[in-house]
Order: structure tokens, then sequence, then C-alpha cells
């Protein structure tokens, strides 16, 4: 199917380093979301794609992509000064992606310091093992495992899946969500603060992995997550909005403190308002490009 769309960049939105579960084959990305394969790429400003099982799921592909946002009026709410203005410029048409909130959870849970090709790399394995394969185009895809699968996998199952110290995080946190003594779907509707809050009780969930989940998976575009990249931008682009104290401080070792992350986090969010997670994004990318990095770095 065929759809028009502007301003949207697929590259941009699936290199950015936000979601980890799609490949490229011969010019088309291939995806599986919420148990169904999307296969799409990008002509100008047309979409092309197909879903599976499911036939021409718009729904699906719209959802994900978030096509429903009003991009041209988000980039000009955060467009705030020069730095960012240059990262709109060059990453135009980047979007947010809306990712199934349990994949999303257990995705960035094995994501805590790691680079991105051993995340892939975990999230295929546990998908092998714990998921389906559905096969499109003579390419072996698999849906990620359901909370029962992961919350009755033994700690020795979940280990070969190289998930090393962060089996037991995921052990733990999908006990919780496959017993329902926490329902993901229910943080939507919660405010921000509440919602990191209760993200923050999960196992394995600090707040950089708590802010990820609340911007891709539950609509709170005002997150705003910092990772080394977003520090490299801070010092970079507004270290001047710190005390030289704290620049200095910061400078000195490549992870922060909880401390120093609530204070880039809240400088990010007031700084850039209610769009600051579109920010974040764009700076993520801006961040790499100037670093000469590519999509498999680390992040």
């Amino acid at each position: 199917m065929d759809q028009a769309v502007t301003p949207f960049n697929l590259d941009h939105t699936l290199r950015c380093g936000q979601s980890f579960r799609w490949e490229k084959y011969d010019h088309w990305w291939y995806g599986v979301v919420r148990d169904e394969i999307i296969k799409i790429r990008q002509t100008r400003d047309k979409l092309q794609f197909e879903t599976f099982p499911e036939k021409m799921n718009t729904d699906l592909v719209s959802k994900y992509f978030r096509l429903d946002d009003a991009l041209p009026l988000i980039v000009s709410r955060i467009d705030k000064d020069g730095h960012i203005h240059r990262a709109i410029q060059d990453f135009r048409g980047l979007r947010i992606t809306r990712q199934e909130p349990w994949e999303c959870l257990i995705s960035y849970i094995c994501a805590t310091y790691k680079n991105i090709p051993a995340i892939q790399e975990m999230i295929l394995n546990l998908s092998k093992c714990f998921g389906e394969k559905i096969t499109v185009d003579n390419h072996n895809l698999y849906t990620f495992p359901k909370p029962k699968a992961l919350a009755n996998a033994s700690l020795e199952e979940l280990r070969k899946c190289k998930l090393g110290f962060r089996a037991e995080s995921v052990f733990k946190t999908s006990k919780i969500i496959h017993e329902k003594r926490l329902d993901l779907g229910t943080l939507r509707e919660m405010s921000y603060e509440r919602a990191k809050r209760t993200l923050l009780s999960l196992p394995g969930v600090g707040q950089k992995v708590a802010d990820c989940v609340l911007l891709f998976s539950l609509d709170k575009l005002e997150a705003f997550p910092v990772d080394v990249w977003i520090k490299w931008a801070t010092l970079e682009f507004y270290g001047d909005h710190f005390e030289r104290s704290f620049v200095e401080s910061i400078s000195r070792k490549r992870s922060i403190t909880p401390n120093q992350y609530r204070k880039i986090n809240s400088f990010g969010r007031d700084h850039f308002g209610e769009y600051a997670g579109y920010a974040q994004e764009y700076l993520f990318a801006l961040s790499r490009s100037q670093q000469g990095i590519c999509v498999n770095s680390s992040s």
C-alpha cells in the first residue's frame, strides 16, 4: 500500500537508536510490532508497506510511527536555540515511535550498560527462545515473548540469552507484569511524575529506563531520557546553563550520578517544554553524527 506522509523520514526514525527490532534488506525495512510484521520503505514523501499476518493494517503503521503527531507544530515548539535548530534541519522528519509498552520495558532493562548490537542480540535471543517465528520473504522474524513466557523461564535460560546480570531483573519484572500486579497500560493515563515513580518501583528500572519507556511507548512526550549522548550535548551545547562546578563534575566520568541525571533531565524538560522528548531524540541524533558514530555504536 502507498501512503503519502510528510514530514517523515523513515531512515532517520529507525536509525536513531530508539528501537532495536528493525532490519533493512534490499531497501525494505522489516520489523516486528505487536506480533505483526511490518515491511516498509519510503520513496520521497510516500510510504509503501505491507503487514503480516493481517493484511494492510494501516492503523498499526500509523500508530507505531506516530503519523498522527503534528510534527511541524512540535518542532516549532522545541526550536528554542541554534543547536536544536541544526538538529531539526539535519534530521528533518525524525519521529518518535509508539512501541508496545511491555516489549519496550524489557528491551530497555536489557539496554542497561550495553551498546546497540549487544541489545539487539539479547532481544533477538529472547524472541527466538520464547517467541514465535514468522517467515516473510524468506526472512525469519520472531514475536516478542509474552510476560508469562519470561515469568516461567529459569534464570539459566535467560542467561543463555546473554542477559548477564539483567536476567534477574527481567525475570522479577516479568512476574510482576504476568501476575497483573502492575498494568502498564494504566500508566498512560497518569501524570508523567506518577507514571515514572511507578516504573521506578520495578526491578532493573532506573531513571533512564523509566524515561525511555515513558517516551517511546506511553505517550509521555515530555520525558527527557539522559544517556552519554545527551550528557555530551549538555556539555557541548548547554554548559552555560549550569554552574561551572557541575559541568566540571560531569565531565570527569562517563557515567552520571542520579542527582546529575535529575539536573540534566529537569533542564531538558524546562528548556524544551511539553515536547522535550522530541528535542532529546533530535539532540541524540546530532550528538552521534558529530562524533562520527554509526547506528551500531554505544547508546
